[in-house]
């Protein structure tokens, strides 16, 4: 086994764990979801404050609820059309909350550039997650570029655990917008081929009418 399998699975132990217990505690998945939001709220203080090591540990504590909260509902048999939505609104909010942190940082400390970064990022965020939600009202399927919601935790995670904010914003303000882009390609692609594909079919529907 390798270094890194070997982590896998012991988190992935630690993780069962977690969710064994919060099963016998018998706390609801919709409540995980919102203890998550309250913990991000704290480490968006933090980050308000300058106070990025213990941020990054707090965000982290609020990530292990966002990992669970999925997992509880399904070994509970809790699994509802609601709890899916409500989970993806309070993602949004935890999100926004921790950047909104960084903004009044830069802004008490009259960093105007990072103030206008901070807010670049905070729109790719929100227009990450909102192609995929309008592309799914068209097409099947729109799960594609590479920097989904864990990936800009992780990445703000070890910006404010190694002190490399300003580094992590060019980073996600970067990918986030391809990300974006990717995903309006992808759309157009997808979209064309389907009304090619009907139009074919009302070719052949015609030309069977005509025979």
């Amino acid at each position: 086994m390798t270094f890194t399998n070997m982590i896998g699975v012991t988190c992935n132990k630690v993780i069962v764990g977690i969710v064994g217990i919060l099963k016998a505690l018998g706390i609801h998945p919709n409540a995980l979801t919102l203890i998550g939001l309250l913990i991000n709220i704290g480490a968006a203080v933090l980050l308000a404050q300058g106070r990025f090591f213990a941020a990054g540990w707090v965000i982290t504590g609020a990530a292990i609820f966002d990992m669970v909260d999925g997992r509880v509902a399904r070994e509970t048999n809790q699994v509802t059309r609601f709890g899916g939505f409500f989970d993806s609104v309070i993602d949004r909010y935890s999100d926004l909350g921790l950047l909104m942190g960084l903004l009044v940082y830069y802004a008490n400390i009259n960093r105007p550039f990072y103030v206008v970064l901070t807010a670049i990022v905070m729109t790719a965020s929100v227009m990450i997650s909102y192609t995929r939600s309008r592309a799914e009202n068209t097409i099947p399927k729109c799960k594609v570029g590479f920097l989904e919601r864990p990936e800009r935790i992780v990445l703000l995670i070890i910006g404010a655990l190694f002190n490399r904010i300003p580094a992590v914003l060019w980073v996600i303000a970067v990918l986030g917008n391809i990300t974006v882009i990717h995903r309006m390609i992808f759309t157009w692609q997808e979209t064309t081929r389907l009304e090619d594909a009907q139009l074919r079919s009302v070719g052949q529907s015609e030309k069977a009418a005509r025979a």
